[in-house]
């Protein structure tokens, strides 16, 4: 869908909510496609969470998977929660991580070139129209 200025009001909404859970010095940020202003985007709020031993899930997964969030994988080096509802993807990786960097590098990119957030957007659209083989 194109771009709606309310995601960015969303991800504080769940910043504010990760950052009850965990403590007002969670580093959290607002990633993915509705990260970026005028970039279209699937309606799903991406966050970044950096925690310092991915390992501890006590002291993440439990506080917020508390406050109504769900665990939704645990990959080598990632997990993933989730709202209920399905429209918040909070993506925590463990100080260090090169997904970190990457992850924010190419939001922050976006975020300043208007000419590639118009392939990527373009790259996305061609994407979601395509016909996919079960």
């Amino acid at each position: 869908m194109e771009y709606d200025a309310g995601w960015s009001g969303r991800f504080e909404t769940i910043a504010a909510r990760i950052r009850t859970a965990l403590g007002p010095d969670a580093a959290v940020e607002h990633i993915g496609s509705t990260s970026v202003p005028g970039l279209a985007a699937k309606p799903i709020t991406d966050v970044l969470l950096v925690v310092d031993d991915l390992a501890n899930e006590v002291a993440y997964v439990a506080p917020l998977s508390r406050s109504g969030l769900v665990l939704r994988a645990r990959e080598p080096g990632h997990r993933l929660l989730r709202t209920p509802e399905l429209d918040v993807h909070i993506h925590v990786y463990e100080v260090g991580a090169p997904e970190i960097a990457a992850n924010l590098d190419l939001r922050d990119w976006l975020r300043t070139s208007p000419s590639d957030r118009a392939l990527y957007a373009a790259a996305k659209r061609r994407l979601a129209n395509q016909q996919w083989g079960t």
